[in-house]
């Protein structure tokens, strides 16, 4: 055995040592029309797997400058180290692995799976492209219909109480300002704030525009509320209640965000990268349901209620209720 792997490692450097000149990669460069009979000589042979020297060039072409200089000062050293070093054992490791059946057993099986399902999501990204390779006309067109998320105007941070009556709101006021801190106007939201929603937040709305339009989702306000605090400036109480609908107001401008111009140029790169991330999605989900379509089967989620599940720190697997067998 000894002797047949020092055959093999013998074969390997007569292989590395015969080979032409080669490029900054340390691939050699030849004649393309004798390329293909080059990479398929063989360097070692491990189990049912022969290592080419198509498979080593490969390999050592996907790694940057810095790292292949780990391996050697020259592009022959770099070459037969890696093979000694990494090929031959990453297969070797292999073979164990084949002999002990490793892939068909748990977890093993499962970073199998995972590997290769990585391995399809990576051959999506490079079939589209880098972002770079996204066109400026795809861009501009991106940038054209949000263009509000790039052009906004001023926005101020509120916090708000809405009280039911204009006095109950004039007692909220003369209360904030005796203790305007956080803490104060939280404790009087969750006690008098109509708006359940905000409520529990010490009223706090998100900023909003000079148009009532909030950064938290689905919430608006009506703009004379925006107005009265576009009165004051950041830190002070809007001093009398504001008419909201049928309630009241008690409004604190916490802060202020500038209003913003950005041109196409200066968020081409944030663009790319989010029309990168739809398209890649998009192919994602297209394979996803053309899979599903073609492999699917027998798909039934009624088992799941006999699967013991631990949640939290419990620590007790959470079983399905018993149920009462009928003894006729």
């Amino acid at each position: 055995m000894r002797r047949a792997l020092f055959a093999t490692f013998l074969c390997a450097a007569v292989a590395l040592t015969t080979s032409t000149r080669a490029d900054d990669a340390g691939r050699p460069v030849e004649n393309p029309a004798l390329d293909a009979v080059r990479r398929a000589k063989p360097l070692a042979q491990i189990g049912d797997h022969t290592i080419t020297v198509g498979e080593l060039e490969d390999r050592i072409a996907t790694m940057p400058p810095f790292q292949r200089a780990t391996f050697g000062v020259d592009p022959d050293a770099v070459r037969r180290a890696f093979l000694l070093q990494v090929l031959i054992p990453e297969n070797l490791f292999s073979q164990g692995a084949l002999e002990q059946k490793l892939e068909q057993t748990m977890p093993t099986a499962f970073e199998v799976e995972r590997t290769i399902s990585g391995a399809v999501l990576r051959s999506i990204r490079q079939k589209l492209g880098p972002e770079s390779a996204i066109p400026m006309g795809d861009v501009q067109a991106y940038y054209d219909a949000h263009k509000d998320r790039y052009d906004t105007g001023e926005r101020y941070q509120l916090w708000r109480i809405l009280c039911k009556t204009e006095d109950e709101a004039k007692t909220v006021i003369a209360a904030a300002l005796k203790d305007l801190d956080t803490k104060a106007f939280g404790d009087l939201a969750r006690e008098h704030s109509l708006d359940k929603g905000s409520n529990m937040r010490a009223g706090n709305l998100g900023f909003l525009t000079a148009d009532g339009k909030s950064s938290e989702p689905g919430l608006s306000l009506d703009p004379d509320v925006i107005k009265a605090a576009q009165g004051v400036k950041d830190g002070q109480l809007v001093p009398v209640p504001i008419k909201e609908g049928d309630a009241y107001a008690v409004v604190w401008r916490r802060g202020t965000i500038p209003a913003t111009k950005r041109s196409v140029d200066d968020v081409a790169a944030q663009i790319r990268d989010t029309i990168w991330k739809q398209r890649v999605k998009e192919e994602t989900d297209k394979l996803i349901a053309s899979l599903r379509a073609a492999k699917l089967r027998d798909f039934d989620t009624a088992p799941l209620a006999l699967l013991p599940v631990t949640l939290g720190d419990a620590g007790a697997p959470v079983r399905p209720p018993r149920r009462d067998v009928d003894a006729n």
